[in-house]
């Protein structure tokens, strides 16, 4: 059974940065994608960013140009790197991974919060 291990989360004010990671126990090719998702207070889960097995990635218009994705292949690790952060970004990050034959597996969540 595999699991995503998330880390990197914290207190952060508002133009800092963060970086979360997501380690798999399984290598990150037996998924068809992985992303990372975040939910707030109040709000719909949404997806964040997303990278395919095959690189390709996308990202919510409310972080183009402020967060990467990117993944270490060897380490079965994926990354979110958020740069300029803003107070509305302060919520519970997701790692998630999509199956092959359906479905997701999802991390714990891993807490985010942006304030002065």
């Amino acid at each position: 059974q595999v699991q995503l291990v998330e880390s990197g989360g914290g207190l952060v004010q508002p133009g800092g940065s963060l970086r979360l990671s997501c380690r798999s126990s399984s290598t990150i090719f037996s998924f068809k994608a992985m992303g990372w998702y975040r939910q707030a207070p109040g709000k719909q889960r949404e997806l964040v960013a997303g990278i395919t097995t095959g690189g390709s990635t996308n990202y919510a218009d409310s972080v183009k140009g402020r967060f990467t994705i990117s993944r270490d292949n060897a380490k079965n690790t994926v990354y979110l790197q958020m740069d300029s952060l803003k107070p509305e970004d302060t919520a519970v990050y997701y790692c998630n991974a999509e199956k092959y034959y359906g479905g997701n597996y999802w991390g714990q969540g891993i807490q985010v919060t942006v304030s002065s």
